[in-house]
């Protein structure tokens, strides 16, 4: 069975997206780099490669370090749809990221957007 469409799409086609949704309510590229990293597990230089390399989705998940045990924590609506209940693991992640790159834009304090973490 295929995967959803946006699977498929590059990260690095997504990333410059969440960057100006953050830029424009004076938040920085260091926030959503933050966030992402916070997540997936990637570092800076791997979060570099994954833009450099132009992964899609699914293999920026898939190759992701380690995605962070308190991700599970992150509930809400993204387009209307409530990330806690998305079935698809991948398509649950990538809701997750939208929803974390959402709380920065809106200008929530870094320690709740990542859930108490001080990473």
């Amino acid at each position: 069975m295929a995967g959803h469409r946006i699977f498929g799409t590059p990260f690095a086609s997504i990333y410059p997206h969440y960057v100006a949704k953050v830029e424009k309510k004076e938040r920085s590229r260091e926030d959503v780099d933050r966030v992402i990293c916070w997540l997936t597990g990637y570092d800076e230089a791997g979060l570099r490669r994954t833009l450099d390399t132009e992964v899609d989705l699914e293999t920026f998940f898939a190759e992701a370090p380690a995605m962070n045990p308190n991700a599970e924590l992150i509930t809400g609506t993204i387009c209307g749809i409530r990330v806690e209940d998305v079935e698809d693991p991948l398509m649950q992640k990538i809701r997750w990221m939208d929803k974390l790159v959402d709380e920065v834009a809106r200008g929530k304090k870094m320690q709740t957007v990542l859930r108490g973490s001080d990473a």
